[in-house]
């Protein structure tokens, strides 16, 4: 691989990619079929040492930078289940490093540690019914009281919430005080008063269980408080940045295969006496595609670059969260094109990257959110 890349990430990308190809790939459409994926996926990574690749090896992790997160992401779309590489992006890179970069000591060892391991599955509570990208618009209450803290409220489009053991839950401790208003909390979910409402069917990213999160008069120990009060906004708003930037990683590495599979049944297919690659619409369709993922791609590689260096570069984050999303999509469409009516059937897998690959436009912050970001950085 190329910049940024040095040849211990090459060296890591192997082993990955030998264990997704090994044990995850040949269950994908399993899996797909069933809506769901086992548990034990979770565990066999920490075994691995997957989930922790970038902390440090005192909390059980593998002490290696930023960018074996970039690895990470890109090796799971190899997976061909885009809700199982989503899952594990929740548990490695957002619900997950609050607990490292803002947690306690005994929140660090309580936490972190079992969930490199794999032996706890985390999920992010953040979405509300009537709150995506506006965080600051959450709903979610939590009432100081006597030795702890009620929160009352509910999360929806919550990825891993069916079997998630913990949750990091983003919560409003003073409707008054706007942004610093809101609140980190560790919830464990065999909290009473925590319950799953349901789990929500959606287009695409089928293997990963998707949920709504309800709240009743649950009470948290003054321990659950991750941070400190109303730092929420500001740490939350941290953790976007890796989120967003992981999802871009996934998002155009998945487009790079969908377009090899494009450009390997153009090679193969044939129309009006040669292969529907040598016909000009098609080459040009996909050469316009190939200059497109790779301009996607270096951005991604300049932002992840900058947070390996110990920079926080949220306009490049925005723009390779806007760029890749836009360009993944385009991708899986135009491979749809190319496969004609193939690509329609159920039977072969690019409807599922036309479906999965639509999540990255909305959830993380929308595109046009992204937009905004980018603006006022610019001045505007």
């Amino acid at each position: 691989m190329p910049w940024p890349f040095s040849p211990e990430h090459d060296e890591l990308r192997a082993t990955i990619r030998a264990f997704v190809e090994r044990e995850l790939q040949p269950h994908a459409d399993e899996w797909e079929a069933a809506g769901d994926f086992p548990d034990e996926v979770f565990r066999r990574m920490g075994e691995l040492g997957f989930l922790g690749l970038s902390y440090p090896e005192e909390y059980g992790g593998g002490g290696g930078d930023y960018l074996c997160q970039i690895v990470l992401a890109e090796e799971m779309t190899r997976c061909n289940s885009g809700g199982v590489a989503m899952a594990v992006a929740v548990q490695t890179d957002m619900a997950v490093p609050p607990i490292y970069k803002f947690g306690t000591e005994e929140q660090k060892r309580r936490y972190l540690t079992p969930a490199i391991r794999g032996e706890k599955i985390f999920c992010l509570g953040i979405s509300e019914p009537d709150a995506g990208s506006d965080v600051a618009g959450i709903r979610t209450v939590a009432k100081k009281v006597d030795g702890g803290w009620v929160v009352n409220g509910s999360k929806l489009w919550i990825t891993n919430g069916r079997r998630a053991d913990c949750m990091t839950l983003v919560a409003k401790t003073d409707r008054e005080a706007g942004h610093r208003g809101i609140s980190l909390f560790i919830v464990d979910t065999d909290t009473p008063g925590f319950e799953v409402r349901r789990t929500l069917d959606k287009l695409g990213m089928h293997t990963s269980d998707t949920a709504e999160i309800a709240f009743t008069d649950m009470f948290l120990s003054d321990e659950a408080l991750l941070g400190n009060e109303g730092e929420g906004f500001y740490n939350i708003s941290w953790e976007l940045q890796g989120e967003r930037l992981v999802g871009a990683a996934g998002a155009i590495a998945g487009a790079r295969r969908t377009l090899d599979a494009a450009v390997a049944y153009a090679n193969q297919r044939e129309a009006f006496g040669r292969s529907i690659g040598r016909h000009q619409a098609i080459r040009h369709m996909l050469a316009e595609l190939a200059t497109e993922i790779e301009a996607a791609q270096q951005l991604v590689y300049l932002a992840a670059w900058k947070v390996a260096a110990g920079d926080y570069p949220v306009r490049e984050i925005s723009m390779a969260k806007l760029m890749t999303g836009e360009v993944a999509w385009k991708a899986s469409d135009v491979a749809m094109q190319v496969f004609g009516g193939y690509g329609y059937s159920m039977e072969v897998p690019v409807q599922r990257a036309w479906r999965d690959s639509r999540l990255i436009r909305i959830g993380g912050g929308t595109d046009e959110v992204m937009r905004e970001v980018i603006g006022r950085m610019e001045g505007l």
